[in-house]
This record gives structure tokens, C-alpha cells and sequence, in this order.
């Protein structure tokens, strides 16, 4: 069954989703004077993480495809021992997971299939501000390579509209259902605004089998064993995330790396927040 909403989303709802507003809105919304004790309380329940940028000189930044489209990415080329942890789709809410990340200060992105955000915008608000952008993973979860042109279109750009209206940030990074796309998923989706698309390099089977690991197994791309430093690692909403992810996370640490935040690995030019030019000093 899906969790219940947690309380701090329908505070970051309440606060943001309505007006995006300054701090006297806050004040006004809550009841008159506060004073900077309040504005200290909201700060340290809404404000966004800020996650650790790479050292200079660390990791390769990837690089815009030749042919103009967005490029697709598997894994960050870098020398610390670092994975990034990206959860597909989004049609359970559990609020431990939620209290979970935000006690852990884990960076996650987000691929949120829009349709999941019915009913339960609340619940995205809340991971929005423990700190996980929100990435396009299309409206109704489809094999994009079996659609054509305009059906691709509309389940990106639709997508990335839902998204902006409700958490006020547009997609820029794409991660197509399955793992599958083809030449025109790239192209339409320049068209829609995405800069790059994501894969993963590893996946998690959280709350299912996958093949040849068993249930909760873990399985490499390339067939390795473990976690190798740039990894990114596919998990997905499930019921028992909040339990599954503290077992990820107890297996990271315990291999000596830690979670990262992808965005910081990639350029502005693909979606992310590094320079284009990083600095190799």
C-alpha cells in the first residue's frame, strides 16, 4: 500500500506549490510575525540540499554528441569513489523513504513518469526539497522505440510540461522507459529541451528478481561484480524502498565509496551544474 503523505510535503506544498514567493509570503502564510527563528525552522525543512561538486582534476566531464542531439550517458568517467543513485518511475510514495533521505543527505535524481504525480504531487514536493531534482521519464512509461515520432514527442514534451508546472524546474535530462529508444527519441527530444539522456551502468533490483541475482540482487552492465567509481545505478519506487535503500546505501559504504550527485558531474550544456569547461588544476 502507498505510504502516508509525510508532513513536511504538505508543508513544502502548502509553501511553494501555491506561491514561490519570498520569505514574507511564508510569514503571511503561517501567521504574521515570525521572526528569524521561523525563517531558521522552514530554512532547515525546505531548503534544498546542496551536494559536494567534484574535485578538479578528478573526472572527465561528458561531452556533447557530434551530431547535435542530446547524448546518452552510461556512467561518469572519475577518479573518486563515487556512484550515483537514480530511482525510475514513482507510483509508491513512502514517507520513511523520504525521512530516510533526508536524514542520510543522500543525492538522488528522480525520473518521475508524470502520470504519478496525480493525487500525489505532495509526496514529489517532499523529495523535491530533501533534495532530488526532477528528470523526465515520460508520461505513461512506453517502449519509445516502438512509437512513433509525434507519440515520442508529445510523452516527452507532455511530461516535462507536468513536471515544470508542478515543481517549477523543466526536465533537462531524459531517461527513456526500458532503456529503450532509437534516433528519433534523441531528436524529439532536443525538441522538447533535453540536453542529455541517462542511462545506468548498474541496477539495483530493488523489490523484485532480476536476472541471475535473485531477489534485491545487484547486476552490472558489464558484467563485473560491485560498484566501480562512476557508476550510475538504476533502482525504482517499490514498495520497501526506504528498507532497500538503506541496504544500498549500508553496501556503498561498506565498499568505500559514497553516493554523489550526478548533476554535479555534468555539464551545463547536458542538464547538469558543472561548468563546461571544468577546471583541471
Amino acid at each position: 500500500m502507498p505510504g502516508k503523505t509525510p508532513v513536511i510535503a504538505m508543508v513544502a506544498a502548502g509553501v511553494f506549490g501555491v506561491a514561490a514567493g519570498g520569505w514574507p509570503v511564508v510569514a503571511a502564510r503561517l501567521g504574521g510575525e515570525s521572526g528569524p527563528s521561523m525563517r531558521t525552522q522552514l530554512a532547515s525543512v525546505l531548503d534544498d540540499q546542496r551536494w559536494a561538486t567534484p574535485r578538479p582534476g578528478s573526472w572527465t566531464a561528458p561531452q556533447p554528441a557530434a551530431n547535435g542531439l542530446p547524448p546518452v550517458i552510461r556512467s561518469i568517467q572519475t577518479q573518486d569513489r563515487v556512484v550515483f543513485l537514480t530511482i525510475d518511475d514513482g507510483y509508491t510514495y513512502d514517507s520513511e523513504f523520504v525521512n530516510l533521505v533526508r536524514k542520510e543527505k543522500v543525492p538522488i535524481l528522480t525520473f518521475l513518469t508524470s502520470t504519478y504525480i496525480k493525487g500525489q504531487g505532495q509526496y514529489f514536493w517532499a523529495l523535491r526539497n530533501a533534495g532530488s531534482q526532477m528528470e523526465n521519464h515520460t508520461v505513461t512509461h512506453p517502449n519509445m522505440a516502438t512509437l512513433s515520432a509525434e507519440a515520442q514527442k508529445k510523452q516527452i514534451c507532455d511530461s516535462s510540461e507536468a513536471i515544470t508546472k508542478q515543481y517549477g524546474r523543466r526536465p533537462q535530462i531524459f531517461r527513456p522507459p526500458f532503456g529503450s529508444y532509437n534516433q528519433t527519441t534523441l531528436q524529439v527530444a532536443k525538441e522538447c529541451g533535453i540536453k542529455s539522456v541517462l542511462l545506468w551502468s548498474a541496477e539495483f533490483y530493488n523489490g523484485t528478481s532480476g536476472p541471475g541475482v535473485g531477489y534485491n540482487g545487484f547486476a552490472r552492465g558489464d558484467g563485473g561484480k560491485g560498484f566501480k567509481p562512476g557508476d550510475i545505478v538504476l533502482m525504482h519506487y517499490r514498495k520497501g524502498l526506504a528498507q532497500e535503500f538503506q541496504m544500498i546505501l549500508d553496501w556503498i559504504r561498506q565498499a568505500g565509496f559514497r553516493p554523489a550527485a550526478v548533476q554535479n558531474y555534468l555539464p551545463r550544456s547536458l542538464g547538469g551544474n558543472a561548468p563546461d569547461q571544468p577546471s583541471h588544476a
